[in-house]
């Protein structure tokens, strides 16, 4: 059985809750990436994605220099590492995510799992394609 530590990305950047709206679009841009996690010391607080930013932020007038911790998403669903691929494409299913922040035993963030980890690195589809093709289907 794969687990989500077979297929994630360990090179994940986490940025500081009290950066700025630009400074988290600007690493987007420069990383190519839609999501950041957003970290105080050791502990993952939030998460700002693209969308975050665009319909939350400039929808609601805040301007670029908005910490991000006025406009993160505080409720994080996230994977252990040791979670098989199946649980960790239902979780995605089961919210509606592309992108899931991946946690050690301790809680602490290791690495992070997206839809295209998923197609590149599975050996075994097809309870994941199954889980992962309720993503994009309106609730």
């Amino acid at each position: 059985m794969q687990t989500v530590s077979d297929v994630m990305s360990t090179d994940v950047q986490v940025i500081s809750p009290d950066a700025t709206l630009q400074e988290a679009a600007q690493k987007m841009r420069d990383g190519d990436f839609g999501v950041l996690p957003v970290g105080d010391m050791d502990n993952l607080i939030g998460i700002i994605t693209d969308r975050d930013i665009v319909v939350r932020a400039v929808a609601e007038g805040m301007d670029v220099d908005t910490p991000i911790r006025d406009a993160m998403s505080k409720q994080i669903v996230f994977a252990n590492q040791d979670d098989s691929l199946e649980d960790a494409a239902r979780l995605m299913s089961d919210h509606q995510i592309r992108r899931l922040p991946v946690v050690d035993a301790d809680h602490h963030l290791v690495g992070i799992v997206s839809l295209g980890d998923f197609a590149v690195e599975s050996s075994d589809l097809a309870p994941v394609t199954e889980a992962l093709s309720e993503i994009s289907t309106p609730t």
